[in-house]
């Protein structure tokens, strides 16, 4: 009697076992399928994104900001363009100058910085831009090459002001891929300190929002940030970027501050 306990209890584990591993698989294979999905649905917002940069960069203004970068800077993952980092930092530039800013969005979806040379810079070198942010790099972690990702690097830096503002290499949570991303943020801080250009700190603005922000911070494919997400991107440039906003006007700089501090 003991024996056959045993043996049902045994075929009752196995089956329970087996009916958890169903489970537990099929949420797995739905949430692939929900990733999947996500990816095809964001991938049909980038001709929207493109468009929708290309009408906001006719629109005037007194200030002019220049975006190079990726999809990142095209917003892709936000509820629209506006909330991606670009938009973020083109607010903050309206609020802390009082002028009205016109954003050049440059910014090409899947670009790498060798993209980016043949493609941004050439448009780029016909501007004049008070404002410069660039990031761009992420999408050569794929397939790593340092030697060619320094020579873009090196000619981004060249074409761009001496105000520009770089970010380095966003935050990638998996350790093989912070693996190259340390060796490409290596490289591009010692050719931003050759240039002498102005850092902004992504890489550890993203780390210090710990894994919390893996869960709260990207959008539906998981790889593009939400609108969350691009604040905290946002927040990288925003200290270098309102330095430079009160060179270029520093009685409103200062009027806003007197005004702070009177209320």
């Amino acid at each position: 009697m003991k024996a056959l306990r045993r043996i049902l209890a045994a075929t009752v584990g196995v089956a329970v076992s087996a009916v958890l591993a169903a489970v537990g698989w099929r949420r797995i294979q739905a949430k692939r399928t929900s990733v999947a999905e996500g990816r095809v649905r964001l991938n049909e917002l980038l001709p929207v994104h493109s468009k929708w940069w290309r009408d906001a960069a006719k629109d005037p203004g007194e200030l002019r900001y220049v975006a190079l970068g990726d999809s990142a800077a095209q917003g892709i993952g936000a509820s629209a363009p506006k909330n991606s980092y670009v938009g973020v930092i083109a607010d903050h530039l309206r609020a802390v100058t009082g002028r009205s800013v016109r954003v050049v969005n440059l910014s090409v979806s899947g670009a790498t910085v060798a993209l980016a040379v043949a493609d941004q810079l050439p448009r780029f070198a016909t501007l004049q831009p008070d404002i410069v942010t660039v990031s761009i790099g992420a999408n050569d972690i794929a397939s790593f090459d340092p030697e060619r990702f320094r020579a873009g690097l090196r000619a981004v830096f060249a074409a761009v002001p001496d105000h520009a503002i770089v970010a380095d290499l966003p935050y990638f949570y998996l350790p093989w891929n912070e693996r190259l991303v340390a060796e490409g943020n290596r490289i591009l801080r010692e050719e931003e300190a050759a240039r002498g250009l102005e850092v902004a700190p992504l890489h550890a603005t993203m780390r210090r929002q710990g894994i919390r922000g893996a869960f709260t911070q990207f959008a539906e494919d998981l790889f593009h940030p939400n609108d969350h997400g691009y604040r905290v991107w946002a927040s990288a440039f925003l200290p270098a970027v309102t330095a430079r906003a009160r060179e270029l006007f520093p009685r409103h700089g200062e009027a806003v501050e007197q005004e702070s501090l009177s209320a």
